[in-house]
């Protein structure tokens, strides 16, 4: 069975940086930025492209902040 790729949109003006989705993510997609969204808080971010769009991050996030898109396999 092929893995899935995926990609993580976070919206990180929303973000509240309760870190619940870093360790939820088996390929460590991603992390806590060192920077501030506009409320003050550290967002979470994308460190790398290696998303299997397993939705965990998503499915965690009490805010709804985060996206995940499932590319589509071209057969």
């Amino acid at each position: 069975m092929a893995k899935a790729n995926g990609s993580v949109v976070v919206d990180i003006e929303r973000c509240k940086g309760c870190e619940l989705c870093v360790p939820v993510c088996p390929p460590q997609v991603l992390a806590m930025s060192k920077n501030l969204n506009i409320k003050g808080y550290h967002y979470s971010e994308v460190v790398n492209e290696n998303c299997t769009a397993c939705t965990n991050c998503a499915t965690i996030c009490p805010d709804g902040c985060i996206t995940v898109y499932r590319d589509k396999k071209i057969n």
